[in-house]
């Protein structure tokens, strides 16, 4: 388990460095990091799949290193390398085109795909230790045709690491500073956090989701108070006064609201994560799309995370036994898990996710944008199921 400290990779600034074969981008995660990290060789080709570490790095913080396979890569198996770092673009908060500047033909047409996917990236121009010089007019044109800054770097000697690490922390987004509980609680708010013991959660450990809530409270001045739903009246009659807010497991939600004080305010884990890795209103929309579902429809229900399953799983059992109950028994409940999505969610009636603790925030709005995109109302567990128990309204929303 992730303790308190310890950043979550879900959590962490995911860059990615995407150029051809030997333009060096192993040497420069390397150089960057100060690690042997990735393999280095002279053979065209050494990285074959998207290879990810967990870094801090000065002046960003934590981050995710991404190195890819090269985009020039040829053949059927270098099509599927290439497809493969394609995919590495929807989880990429921030890219790094690496370059020998011999030609820019490839890098153009990536730098148009990042364009595309919103994802700011800045050019790093490699082997400049090679180079007698670096002429001004070429970093000029380079910066024409890729739209982006170009810094000079060399892997094997230092040079602009600087340059190259300072421009990056200014390319990181705003989305990663959020709080994952938003305008909900603030320093001094007494919170009281109800969190089920169930069989999904791992023995001795509490899922992430609880753990990311905490330390956000514990950042924020607050007071947390944690409890299991049987031990809710005794924890409510040990406060002075009632908390400002309770964060529930989605699953009690209809329990925990008929206990819950006069004036306080009640929210979710899930419903949390909904807010911080994707869109809210629209997962709030969607969830309307159940109310004119029926037994001919099509529901995909996704996790982020590939866990076994056990009895009484939420995804797999209790949100599709929810809805059958109120569609009918017919209804086609479909399910994926981890990185596996349909490219193509248009034959769905509605997209129902989980709450994406795995999954950066870049990643699983690249979901939201395909199911927009697509005509395909998406939603989330807690948002699920707060609508289906009838208390969505009184549910707090960051």
């Amino acid at each position: 388990m992730n303790g308190l400290n310890n950043t979550p990779r879900s959590e962490r600034l995911h860059i990615a460095l995407f150029g051809r074969r030997n333009a060096g981008k192993s040497s420069l995660i390397n150089a960057l990091t100060g690690q042997q990290i990735a393999i280095v060789s002279d053979v065209a080709g050494t990285t074959t799949d998207p290879v990810s570490k967990s870094m801090e790095i000065l002046p960003l913080g934590p981050c995710v290193l991404i190195d890819t396979a090269g985009f020039d890569d040829s053949g059927a198996v270098g099509d599927l390398r290439t497809e493969r770092t394609r995919e590495v673009i929807k989880q990429t908060d921030i890219a790094i085109l690496v370059t020998d500047g011999t030609t820019l033909d490839d890098e153009v047409a990536w730098a148009t795909l990042l364009k595309q996917a919103n994802v700011p990236y800045v050019a790093a121009l490699n082997k400049v230790d090679l180079m007698p010089e670096v002429p001004s007019t070429l970093l000029t044109d380079m910066a024409k045709r890729l739209g982006c800054d170009v810094i000079p770097v060399s892997a094997m000697n230092g040079t602009g690491l600087d340059v190259l690490r300072s421009t990056l922390a200014g390319l990181m987004p705003e989305s990663g500073k959020q709080s994952l509980t938003g305008n909900l609680a603030q320093a001094g708010d007494t919170v009281l956090l109800v969190m089920p013991q169930d069989p999904q959660a791992p023995k001795g450990r509490l899922i992430l989701p609880q753990v990311q809530t905490l330390r956000d409270l514990m950042d924020k001045g607050c007071i947390a108070i944690c409890c299991t739903t049987e031990d809710i009246d005794r924890a409510l009659s040990s406060l002075h006064e009632p908390p400002h807010l309770i964060i529930t497991d989605s699953q009690v939600f209809d329990i925990v609201e008929k206990k819950k004080p006069e004036g306080t305010l009640l929210t979710s884990f899930s419903v949390l994560m909904a807010a911080h890795k994707g869109d809210t209103r629209f997962f709030v929309r969607s969830a309307m799309t159940i109310d004119r579902l029926t037994e001919q429809s099509r529901v995909l229900i996704a996790e982020a995370c590939t866990h076994a399953p056990l009895a009484e799983d939420i995804g797999r059992e209790k949100i599709p036994r929810m809805l059958r109950q109120r569609v009918g028994q017919g209804l086609t409940v479909d399910i994926v898990a981890g990185k596996d999505f349909p490219p193509d969610v248009t034959s769905y009636d509605l997209v129902i996710h989980c709450g994406g603790c795995m999954f950066n925030r870049k990643f699983m709005l690249s979901r939201v944008e395909q199911c927009r995109r697509q005509g395909t109302p998406m939603t989330n567990y807690g948002i699920t199921i707060a609508h289906i128990k009838g208390i969505l309204g009184k549910v707090s929303l960051p």
